[in-house]
């Protein structure tokens, strides 16, 4: 949303001028987040597993799009070493990466190259972002720059944003936005050149924008113009193989991050929420033992087997709760605590992981002790952490 403010400031993407008494226009949230905004929900709404950055600068826009669990490949390409340097290690894996993997693999990956050149480490992306790109290209580079996006690398999706000039009167000042910009095209100039690009090309394109102007100027439309182009047909893998083997970028950072489809990763995680649920029932164990609440299994003294029961307020459950109590419960036999692999695996989480009982005792084998038969975790029913 656009807001008219009466200061001596004028604001569009972090740019500064002194304007005193006109005018200007401020946008909450600042323009440039609104675009990154759209790319993500672009993503979010399709779920592409590469995607690229074509002019990425200093990488906000990966930094946002790292944490989106359908991406399994991530590329950044600038013309700008220095910048790809100092910002990369913003896309490294933190602490939380570790000790909460994600589900897919994710390798990150930063170029330093012009986006008018062809390498085939672009071929086959779901997803290509030009993020106020193109008008910072004179006319000869404008004119290689289809070839290069829309014909050699061919993605499925590409999304193209770009200032719009109808806006511009709104502003304080007639230059454009930016100095390094050789050009600001109008709604039509836009629409013009990029539906020539789609019909060339073989994609289908929207136009939307983000920005919106303040009220009675609506028919200037949005601050920033936005086009979405879709590949009508898919790529053959012959014309895909024509490409392979130009390397032209050079690989300024790479990355990859822990996942579940990583053995050591998994079988972390899934310990770990072993050990979480274990204890979390052991509590309550221990609870109705010191409230002296518990009952012999059966009529048989000798038999030293023991459940617990409470009769602390019982919570709501819910459908994963209501899943588990269907399952065998934990037990204690003299100082020793046992709950049944089946129990554990009602965990939702470690359903979804291990996806039977069996592959759980696999992961658990040689780091959880479980009882002679394997069929339940074994632990002490007291030990130092509990006093």
């Amino acid at each position: 949303m656009a807001e008219n403010n009466i200061e001596c400031n004028s604001v569009v993407d972090g740019n500064v001028e002194e304007v005193p008494n006109k005018k200007i226009i401020k946008f909450n949230p600042p323009l440039y987040k609104q675009r990154y905004q759209f790319v993500k929900n672009l993503v979010e709404q399709h779920q592409p597993k590469k995607v690229a950055d074509l002019g990425c600068g200093d990488v906000c826009l990966l930094v946002i799009l790292k944490y989106q669990k359908c991406i399994e490949e991530l590329v950044g390409v600038d013309i700008n070493e220095g910048r790809l340097k100092w910002n990369g290690s913003r896309l490294s894996p933190c602490m939380g990466d570790h000790l909460d993997p994600r589900e897919l693999d994710l390798v990150i990956t930063l170029y330093h190259g012009s986006v008018l050149e062809k390498d085939c480490r672009l071929l086959g992306f779901d997803l290509v972002a030009c993020i106020e790109l193109i008008e910072h290209f004179d006319s000869e580079d404008l004119a290689k720059f289809p070839e290069v996006v829309f014909g050699y690398m061919s993605p499925a999706m590409i999304v193209i944003s770009t200032p719009n000039s109808d806006f511009n009167s709104l502003f304080p000042s007639t230059a454009f936005r930016d100095s390094d910009h050789k050009f600001e095209w109008s709604r039509m100039q836009f629409q013009t050149w990029a539906l020539d690009v789609a019909n060339r090309y073989s994609y289908s394109v929207e136009f939307t924008g983000v920005g919106e102007p303040p009220a009675g100027a609506e028919d200037v439309g949005c601050c920033t113009q936005i086009g979405v182009f879709r590949k009508k047909a898919k790529a053959t893998e012959s014309a895909v193989l024509e490409h392979h083997g130009e390397h032209v970028y050079e690989v300024i950072y790479t990355t990859s991050y822990p996942s579940l489809q990583q053995m050591n990763y998994c079988r972390r995680v899934v310990t770990y929420l072993v050990y979480r649920e274990v204890h979390r029932m052991k509590r309550r164990c221990q609870v109705s033992l010191r409230q002296h609440e518990l009952e012999p299994e059966s009529a048989d003294p000798g038999n030293p087997t023991r459940k617990f029961i409470s009769d602390l307020p019982v919570p709501v459950l819910r459908e994963a709760d209501k899943a588990m109590e269907m399952t065998p419960q934990p037990f204690c036999i003299g100082d020793k605590f046992y709950v049944p692999l089946e129990r554990i695996i009602a965990c939702p989480r470690l359903r979804h992981i291990c996806g039977n009982v069996e592959k759980l005792r696999e992961f658990l084998a040689d780091v959880v002790e479980l009882n002679c038969d394997g069929s339940a975790v074994k632990v002490d029913l007291h030990d130092c952490g509990d006093y």
